[in-house]
């Protein structure tokens, strides 16, 4: 180790994020990415953007994107928090709301970046299992006791479930003492109406949910994220974010997503394409053998009950077709399978068979 690592940098186990390979004709399966590009407007107002005005700083408060965030959702302007990819508005929430010297809660299996940013704030945290089926189950988040706050992703992620609205009421009223996080990256794909946490919002003062553009919107590559709770804890994440970088989205990040949150046309078409192909990957890999989770997110999560999952993702490789295994404990024969057009769906479901008949019974 290097000897001008801080205590903290020695301690850390960064997060390891999806591959993005370079291989030929790839079909790329892995990082829930979406497969249709953005809204047309996006481009067009990103060039209008470009010139002198760039030697200039954006809006440090980035108040056109969040007044269009506002209207979209239904909520004030001062309920709206943006950052750089939803990423860096949940290291907000970490470090400034999450952070009370109690346990964090957040399931065994979900979004390995939690306890990273556990590890970055020094904040204790609690994984509480998934069931066998790999549900939430509220209960054991009620019974835990004192914490320091809830966070999972709904749909969680890799499984793909999806917590009942309902239930996470109950969360926000049986825990009022700490906040509750839902980290909505994949709700708009839950199918219609989208079953957002957003109007729950307005009788539940410790309930904070976080969205991204960077799935539903096709902005990955932009880095949009925002969050949207009462005004207490919006002020909260400012204050962190003003002492931390006070200009954290560049000009053509906030005009490109603005124009991404005005085009509901586009937004419609594209995600319901997407839970179109989702459904039908799932009806032909459960032909194929495989074990199918219900999944109200871009992608499934899946395993063949005769088939090793790094074996198959190690075969799919070889034929340029990539999909995401995790080497985790109760999940290292699952796969989790982005959706992509119906073109590359159909080259991994056609790939699929013919490996699992090539290696026999």
């Amino acid at each position: 180790m290097n000897p001008y690592w801080s205590e903290t940098v020695r301690k850390l186990t960064p997060y390891v994020p999806g591959e993005q390979p370079k291989l030929a004709n790839l079909v790329k399966l892995n990082t829930n990415e979406n497969p249709y590009g953005p809204s047309p407007r996006v481009a067009q107002a990103m060039a209008a953007e470009m010139g002198d005005r760039l030697r200039l700083y954006p809006d440090p408060d980035s108040s056109a994107l969040k007044q269009a965030i506002a209207r979209h959702h239904g909520v004030g302007v001062d309920q709206v928090f943006v950052g750089n990819g939803s990423d860096e508005v949940l290291a907000h929430v970490f470090l400034g709301l999450l952070k009370h010297g109690r346990p964090v809660l957040f399931p065994d299996i979900t979004y390995s970046f939690y306890p990273v940013y556990c590890g970055l704030y020094d904040i204790d945290y609690a994984a509480i299992p998934l069931t066998p089926d790999f549900t939430i189950r509220t209960d054991d988040y009620l019974d835990y006791g004192s914490n320091g706050g809830i966070i999972f992703p709904n749909p969680n992620a890799p499984t793909g479930r999806l917590l009942p609205l309902g239930e996470v009421e109950r969360l926000a009223t049986g825990n009022p003492g700490s906040l509750v996080v839902i980290d909505e990256a994949y709700v708009d794909f839950g199918g219609t109406p989208i079953p957002t946490a957003i109007p729950l919002i307005e009788r539940h003062a410790n309930l904070l949910v976080v969205q991204t553009l960077s799935k539903s919107r096709s902005l990955a590559g932009l880095r949009v994220g925002f969050a949207i709770g009462q005004k207490g804890l919006i002020e909260g994440l400012d204050r962190v974010k003003n002492s931390f970088n006070s200009y954290p989205l560049d000009r053509l990040a906030c005009v490109g997503a603005v124009a991404a949150m005005e085009d509901d046309e586009h937004f419609e078409h594209t995600r319901q394409a997407v839970i179109s192909s989702r459904e039908i990957l799932a009806r032909n890999l459960v032909e194929l053998g495989f074990e199918v989770l219900p999944s109200a997110a871009n992608f499934l999560f899946a395993r063949h009950p005769q088939r090793d999952a790094a074996q198959l993702a190690q075969a799919l490789r070889a034929q340029s077709i990539i999909v995401r295994h995790f080497r985790q404990p109760r999940i290292d024969q699952h796969l989790r399978i982005t959706i992509g057009t119906d073109a590359q769906c159909v080259a991994l479901t056609t790939a699929l068979r013919d490996i699992l008949a090539s290696s026999g019974p």
